[in-house]
């Protein structure tokens, strides 16, 4: 009777080729490796320092549970009033960030004269800085200012009007270091849209606006939906801004400043990790109502129309 010969060494089953194929096919294979640094990356700078706030929060300084500093954070009116604060920026800073994007950057996407200068001088606020923005505005816009002086020589005020050390101040913070970011990303997804698409359209007779509410702006869509929630997340973290030209202990009161005076003023640094942690499901529940409300206004691909 013959004898089988054993499998030498190093050769291949074909239960593990079959197994390494499926992978192959699901895109697992041995590339994947080199994702190892970024994970390694990620989680030593992002998930472990998040799991150790949230644990963090989660032992109240003054005790009462658990979950004892969301319940007294929540039943503080001071305290509680940050959210509405915080979000009565962000959300109108991000919509007009990204609604004066669109227009200018329709305009912007073509070849002219003076393009590159234009779209340069659009983003160079971005490059000045926010404490260098605060200080520009309480120069131009403060009660001594030079907006407020040509008013009071003109006689249309009898006294300045107060446009910083308010929500004023912070908005124009926010709208100014702001724009240039909201426009360079929808300039890139405007870019993007094939021009082919519009002219087809339009020997068919269709008008600028036609154009742009029928074509454009559906291709636009998941780009401003990415934009927005960039936009938010950046405003919505607002700090300096509420501080240098706003009322830090009023109506600018943001949940930055609460967590910063409950870890720096307070030493209550379980407070301030619980301030941070509902910050982040703020965001999260802002983020999750504009990627719904995409997916119900575009049901195309996640990356809209693209040009060849």
């Amino acid at each position: 009777m013959a004898v089988e010969a054993p499998a030498r060494a190093g050769t291949r089953t074909p239960g593990r080729g079959r197994l390494r194929h499926r992978l192959a096919e699901r895109g697992v294979d041995r590339v994947l490796l080199l994702l190892l640094p970024a994970v390694l990356v990620v989680g030593l700078l992002f998930l472990y320092p998040m799991l150790y706030g949230v644990g963090l929060s989660l032992q109240p300084k003054n005790g009462g549970g658990p979950f004892g500093n969301y319940a007294d954070f929540f039943r503080d009116p001071y305290q509680r009033g940050t959210i509405g604060k915080t979000l009565k920026l962000a959300l109108p800073a991000a919509l007009i960030n990204v609604g004066a994007s669109v227009p200018i950057a329709y305009r912007l996407r073509g070849a002219f004269r003076g393009r590159r200068v234009l779209t340069a001088l659009l983003v160079l606020p971005v490059t000045l800085g926010t404490v260098l923005v605060a200080d520009g505005l309480l120069r131009y816009l403060g009660p001594k200012g030079w907006f407020n002086r040509v008013l009071l020589d003109l006689g249309v005020v009898d006294e300045p009007v107060r446009l910083v050390y308010n929500y004023w101040g912070v908005l124009f913070s926010l709208l100014i270091t702001g724009f240039p970011f909201a426009f360079l990303l929808v300039l890139a997804y405007m870019s993007g849209i094939d021009p082919t698409l519009e002219r087809a359209a339009a020997t068919l007779g269709a008008g600028p606006w036609q154009r742009m509410r029928r074509i454009v702006l559906p291709l636009l869509a998941p780009g401003l939906a990415t934009t927005f929630v960039l936009a938010f997340v950046l405003a919505f973290s607002v700090f300096p801004s509420a501080n240098l030209v706003g009322e830090p202990a009023g109506e600018t009161r943001v949940m930055a400043i609460a967590a910063y005076q409950a870890a720096f003023e307070k030493y209550d640094y379980s407070m301030a990790s619980t301030i941070a942690v509902l910050m982040g499901v703020f965001e999260l529940l802002v983020i999750a109502a504009t990627l719904l409300l995409r997916g119900r206004l575009y049901t195309g691909p996640a990356t809209g129309g693209k040009g060849s």
